[in-house]
């Protein structure tokens, strides 16, 4: 599978893959603190703010888009701005299969030329797959937020983690 897989820029039409796989993400339960679904405004807006440093790949086989990952702002303080947040988020027909470690290292790669010098990124301590991934890709846990957010009603723990590039 993997020798099949290309990792490229995101661009505008990639914005319906892109919503799907969130909303998988959301569905799910398993790597967002989100809620409600998200819509192609929602999406649209938010692909206009992930333009330069913070960029968007797309992980595409047979040109279906199966995964996607992009640099976040950590913080709006410019003693921050050599850090990058993370988000990953697989179609569920491919978790598993290394698209994660595919766009993860494209990713790293474009965070070292953008100036980034350390990437964070928040998960959830039952969300092994995800954790899998950081271990592999070089992450170290960093510590845990105890009770950070509500998740179906009820606080749940946020592990943060971090990757010196």
């Amino acid at each position: 599978m993997i020798s099949t897989l290309t990792v490229r820029q995101a661009a505008l039409q990639d914005m319906g893959s892109i919503i799907r796989i969130y909303n998988q993400g959301i569905e799910d339960r398993i790597a967002t603190l989100e809620t409600e679904t998200k819509d192609s405004s929602y999406m649209k807006a938010w692909f206009s703010d992930h333009q330069g440093r913070f960029s968007v790949l797309v992980a595409e086989r047979e040109s279906e888009i199966i995964g996607w990952a992009s640099l976040n702002p950590y913080s709006h303080r410019c003693a921050y701005s050599g850090v990058a947040d993370l988000s990953v988020y697989i179609d569920r027909s491919y978790r598993g299969q290394g698209v994660g470690s595919f766009l993860l290292e494209s990713l790293h790669k474009i965070a070292k030329e953008n100036s980034f010098h350390k990437i964070v990124l928040f998960t959830f301590p039952f969300n092994q797959g995800g954790q899998s991934l950081y271990f592999k890709m070089g992450y170290r846990q960093v510590g845990v937020f105890e009770k950070q957010g509500i998740m179906n009603g009820e606080f749940i723990d946020v592990m943060i983690m971090e990757k010196l590039l």
